[in-house]
């Protein structure tokens, strides 16, 4: 093989050997031109020829071979970068048949950023498809460059040598160089023709014609994704991007940051498709190809020869376009883009909504046996106008031309009966759709059969050609065939119903009257009592049926302790709300008169270190107080415990003095009743949550006049 230098060398000797013979060929051509008097013979003629020429026709062969190598080298620098030659501020490089150029530029002429990034060579609009450093620009561009490393990388460095971007790649060379190709490629290749690195992986914000994007990668778990700018000047990484879905690869997103923002169709296995699209007089023929190979499964497009520049691209607002450049209106002419209408995003419809895009205007709808919920706010969904029912026989409806629905289940290796008995026998699928995949290409398993089991999320009708299948609760026909079988029990249960509201009534009027009699008993019983004074105090009254519910009918396990006058139990009132039931011994006639006492104080008092008293029953030889519920117990389970009492350090017994005081002086000075406790003892001081104290059991207590400083008993009472 000829090496460059041996080449140039070879045609240079030559050439220094033949321009002479030219023009000594030129000036003894003239002889042709005399008269045949002033000719030399013709014997001297050729035998000049033979002689001169003949030693130097191989030589001459090789002067349009210099020719063509000289201009190639001096056109080679154009489109490469070498080790020997970096790229500067004001270079640039432009592929071979002039579409595309690469070098330094900032998005506004007013900014001091510098990128490095490719754009569109020959058009007036600078438009740039690829950034290098998008997030990380140059502030001094004096002496920044662009080159290829000893480790044959590619380096981005500002004037101090800083590295500000380089590719990191991996399956390094010696001798590399780098190439912008026609397609808008920058191709990093080693000289045996291998490619390293390639601007086409790590795409910006656009997708070019033959660029594969990568939906599905098994060898390293990524997918391709690509950002669109943070703004219409700003190239660094936006919130907006697109990738494939990461659980199942086999739908697209655009993500604003994590939240899907628009979703495309899925997948249906490996294809190649064919459209023709018209921009401002140009028709372009666009291919689209989905190709699954063993490791990943990317998608490409190509555009017919001739066509105007194509570039699919995403921008800052969302908006994901097929663009082409129309030369007669100088400007990007849109030939596709989504989101179409409002309901294109993402869940606009809401929960079993779809938005029907072959409207002139696309309006949100509910399928065939639903119902809006909100007709102001279509976000909120649809919902069933009949239940689906476990057990008993359901219908599906067929919905053509659908985008399936999100958050799917991927059955594999089911046909479409399969697929349709995998989502019938199972009460909580809502939907499936099945897809054959056979003549699409695709090798192994031909099929793809999805089932839901939740809301059918993000519905779209349109020209996708998959059917979707919803369940209903029962199809027309057994409605029919049905009504006979409810006509002939309604009259019966009819008249069960009314007897079973009649026995109700009564039974309610019964425990209405048992109430009114508990609480009257209870009213004469504390009328009795020394403490009343005031005779139309309202006592708070709870049914005793409501508390046998609330302790679980006085159960064991709910017992909290017991005193002497009864004993104590934890409740639910009302399935929600703790509460202590203290339940007087029935035997106990000292505790009778505590009970009473202790209802008519503490139902006037109110302090937040005095229990609380949420209520009372009296029934027959019943007497109960329910209190509200103080999760510490007492203060004597703290005190007289070698453990616990480790748990009290002073400043938790400092505020319990403090508080129980507080009580205490409420009682003696500040209520408008002054009350003697004349049992207060550790066990008589309850702990909440929060160690806060609160002082109980009134049952000893007496009340003073308001003048009244001393007063005699017949009891003996105390600690």
């Amino acid at each position: 093989m000829w090496s460059p230098a041996w080449l140039s060398r070879r045609l240079w000797r030559s050439a220094r050997k033949v321009l002479p013979v030219y023009l000594d060929l030129e000036s003894r051509a003239r002889i042709l031109d005399l008269g045949s008097s002033k000719k030399p013979p013709l014997t001297s003629r050729t035998t000049f020829l033979t002689t001169k020429s003949r030693g130097l026709m191989m030589d001459m062969v090789y002067i349009p071979i210099f020719i063509l190598v000289f201009f190639s080298s001096l056109c080679q620098s154009n489109d490469q970068l070498t080790q020997a030659k970096p790229l500067f501020l004001k270079d640039k490089l432009v592929s071979e048949g002039g579409d595309f150029a690469l070098g330094f530029f900032s998005p506004t002429n007013s900014s001091r950023k510098l990128y490095i990034g490719i754009w569109y060579n020959s058009i007036p609009e600078r438009t740039v498809v690829w950034v290098a450093n998008r997030d990380n620009p140059i502030n001094s561009p004096s002496s920044a460059k662009l080159a290829i490393t000893n480790n044959s990388e590619l380096m981005l460095s500002d004037s101090q040598g800083r590295s500000i971007w380089k590719t990191n790649n991996t399956r390094g060379g010696a001798g590399a160089f780098a190439v912008i190709l026609n397609s808008g490629n920058f191709v990093l290749r080693l000289p045996n023709g291998r490619d390293i690195w390639q601007s086409f992986d790590h795409p910006t914000d656009t997708t070019l014609p033959t660029m594969r994007l990568i939906l599905s990668y098994k060898a390293q778990s990524a997918a391709t994704r690509f950002f669109a700018w943070k703004g219409p000047d700003d190239p660094s990484t936006g919130d907006i991007s697109c990738s494939m879905d990461p659980p199942f690869n086999l739908q697209m997103f655009i993500w604003n940051r994590t939240l899907p923002y628009i979703r495309f169709s899925i997948v249906n296995g490996v294809s190649v498709t064919g459209g023709t699209y018209q921009s401002n007089g140009s028709s372009i023929v666009m291919y689209q190809e989905m190709i699954n190979t063993r490791d990943e499964l990317y998608y490409k497009y190509t555009v017919s020869p001739g066509s105007p520049y194509t570039r699919l691209s995403l921008d800052y607002t969302g908006k994901f376009r097929l663009l082409s450049w129309s030369s007669a209106a100088s400007s990007w002419a849109v030939i596709f883009e989504r989101p179409t209408a409002d309901c294109d995003l993402y869940a606009s419809c809401g929960p079993f909504g779809y938005c029907d895009l072959t409207e002139a205007i696309p309006t949100c709808h509910c399928p065939d046996g639903f119902e809006v919920v909100d007709q102001l706010n279509f976000s909120r969904g649809c919902r069933r106008k009949e239940a689906i029912k476990c057990g008993k026989e359901s219908y599906f409806t067929t919905m053509p031309n659908m985008k399936v629905p999100d958050k799917f289940l991927h059955i594999r290796n089911r046909s479409f009966d399969q697929c349709a008995s995998e989502c019938t026998r199972n009460c909580s699928c809502v939907a499936y759709a099945y897809a054959n995949l056979s003549n699409a290409g695709t090798t192994g398993d031909t099929s793809r059969c999805l089932v839901w089991t939740g809301d059918l999320i993000d519905m779209e009708k349109a020209s996708f050609a998959e059917n979707l299948y919803i369940r209903l609760g029962e199809s027309p026909d057994q409605k029919k065939s049905n009504l006979l079988k409810i006509l002939l029990p309604v009259i019966a249960c009819l008249m069960l119903f009314a007897l079973v509201a009649l026995v109700w009534i009564c039974k309610s009027r019964g425990k209405l009257q048992k109430k009114k009699v508990q609480k009257r008993t209870m009213l004469e019983y504390m009328s009795s009592t020394d403490e009343a004074g005031d005779k139309n105090i309202e006592f708070p009254f709870i049914s005793f049926e409501n508390i046998v519910t609330a302790t679980d009918n006085f159960s064991a396990h709910n017992m909290l302790g017991q005193g002497g006058f009864g004993k104590v139990y934890k409740g639910m009132l009302e399935g929600t709300k703790e509460v202590a039931v203290k339940r007087l011994s029935k035997g106990s006639g000292q505790g009778t008169e505590e009970f009473r006492n202790e209802v008519v104080l503490i139902s006037k008092l109110q302090h937040k270190n005095l229990v609380k008293l949420l209520g009372c029953c009296i029934l027959e030889d019943e007497k109960l107080l329910v209190y509200e519920y103080l999760p510490n117990k007492s203060l004597d389970y703290f005190l007289f415990d070698s453990a616990r009492k480790a748990m009290l350090q002073w400043p938790t017994r400092f505020k319990i003095i403090q508080e129980v005081a507080r009580g205490i002086m409420y009682l003696h000075q500040d209520s408008r009743l002054t009350i003697i406790h004349r049992d207060l003892k550790a066990s008589n001081i309850l702990l909440d949550k929060e160690m806060s104290p609160k002082i109980s059991d009134f049952g000893m207590a007496r009340i003073f006049c308001g003048n009244q400083h001393h007063a005699n008993t017949n009891r003996i009472v105390g600690t």
